[in-house]
């Protein structure tokens, strides 16, 4: 969605230029004060995130340097060994760092699971499946049902990563706007819902992989053999995405609309640029007539298609898992072990591939064979900022030895501080830190 202004030159119209502007001035004064103001001039003052971490990596270091001058120790609770903190300014642990940055990188536990996931969901999202999806979710909605809607959508749509911005923000004012309702509120919902809401969904997102992959990564410095698996929030994050939504509703008709009437000018909102595509020109292949919010038959089509190969996906997946004698199936051990949970980052994968596959077969958007592979590398691309982050983090959070050291409980006091209240030290996961 593109936003345009009509503005008339005319000598008539400056009264209403002078206007607006006093306006404008007034309305950023406001939104600059108090508490919110005072959090958004702290929040940009922040560093990017890949130079937060860098700087805890600078905190850790220096702070073992002090801690090993200090003589302090820690009992490591799963061996019952006394762990002396190493400084990790010495030569030794320096040329460490720089000799297994690379490796760090690439063993990164998140890194080989997004990948592997993105490629899947990238055919969905650039066949247009998942664009169709949510546009399915919000058309026909009854008024009073439309803002829960669309930020359940926004929500759950953070399988689709960063893409989901460029789909649901256009969706929501254009849902908006087709009921009446503030088109500028309808961005605000969606881009709320997409942000406040990343991280929960209806279904497995690739967060929950990121996270299960970090918190292995953690578990391990203390038990080798410790796996978190992927469905380890799945009770939790399916009830916060509709807790979000709720509450992104209720925020929404009890404050955002009666604000939004005060400090937007809808006169200057040109409603011939609401539309998806981002020409002056609808897309013919994939809009109606009547309603940008519509689904073609030919795309009703494909998601009906796309619908029965995930049903067949599913039960396929289902069958492996439990029926015994089947290569997966783990009944003694307990489901739960079966490479099908345990990495179910591929399983994930070839689901989206599948349904992706199937619905840019029947609409068209996939005209030859060459067109995957290109979807798949467009999507990667979206990965580009999280691979820079990713190494930050992965150089800050282990390498192949060195000491481990971070906050533990007061019960695990050193035995070789006699000043009664100095800090704690344990050998539980640390937020950054090169582990043995």
């Amino acid at each position: 969605m593109t936003g345009s202004t009509k503005v008339e030159n005319g000598p008539h119209d400056r009264p209403d230029q002078e206007h607006r502007a006093d306006r404008k001035d007034n309305n950023q004064q406001e939104g600059m004060s108090g508490f919110l103001g005072w959090i958004e001039k702290i929040g940009n003052k922040l560093p990017d995130p890949f130079w937060l971490f860098v700087i805890l990596a600078g905190v850790v270091a220096v702070s073992s340097w002090i801690a090993n001058k200090a003589g302090l120790s820690a009992v490591d609770p799963a061996s019952g060994e006394e762990i002396h903190i190493e400084s990790l300014l010495t030569g030794e642990n320096i040329s460490r760092m720089v000799t297994d940055a690379v490796e760090n990188f690439i063993a990164f536990p998140p890194l080989g699971v997004i990948l592997a996931v993105m490629l899947g969901v990238a055919v969905a999202e650039q066949t247009g499946l998942l664009a169709a999806m949510v546009r399915a979710m919000v058309d026909k909605v009854s008024p009073k049902m439309l803002t829960f809607m669309v930020a359940l959508a926004g929500v759950t749509g953070s399988v689709a990563s960063d893409a989901i911005y460029v789909i649901i923000i256009p969706l929501g004012a254009m849902a908006f706007h087709a009921v009446g309702r503030s088109p500028i509120v309808g961005s605000m919902v969606a881009f709320a819902a997409a942000s406040a809401g990343f991280n929960a969904s209806l279904i497995l997102n690739i967060t929950d992989l990121l996270l299960a992959g970090i918190s292995t990564s953690a578990a391990q410095l203390v038990d080798e053999s410790y796996e978190v698996s992927p469905l380890a929030n799945i009770f939790f994050v399916i009830p916060s995405a509709i807790v979000l939504s709720l509450i992104i509703t209720a925020v929404t008709e009890l404050f955002v609309d009666k604000k939004a009437e005060a400090l937007v000018d809808h006169d200057d909102i040109d409603e011939d640029e609401l539309q998806l595509d981002e020409t002056n020109e609808p897309d013919d292949a994939h809009l109606t007539d009547d309603d940008d919010l519509s689904l073609t038959p030919l795309e009703r089509k494909g998601l009906t298609w796309a619908g029965v190969t995930l049903l067949v996906a599913l039960a396929a997946y289902f069958a492996l898992l439990f029926i015994p004698g089947l290569p997966f199936a783990r009944p003694e051990e307990g489901f739960m072990e079966s490479p099908l949970i345990r990495a179910i980052a591929v399983p994930i994968t070839l689901i989206f591939f599948a349904t992706g596959l199937v619905y840019g077969l029947v609409v068209g958007t996939i005209d030859e064979a060459a067109d995957i592979p290109t979807f798949m590398a467009k999507g990667l691309e979206s990965l580009l900022p999280i691979l820079v982050l990713f190494f930050a983090v992965s150089s800050s959070w282990r390498g192949s030895s060195g000491p481990t050291w971070a906050p533990g409980p007061p019960s695990r006091a050193p035995s070789c501080c006699n000043l009664g209240t100095c800090p704690t030290l344990s050998s539980s996961p640390p937020s950054c830190s090169w582990s043995r």
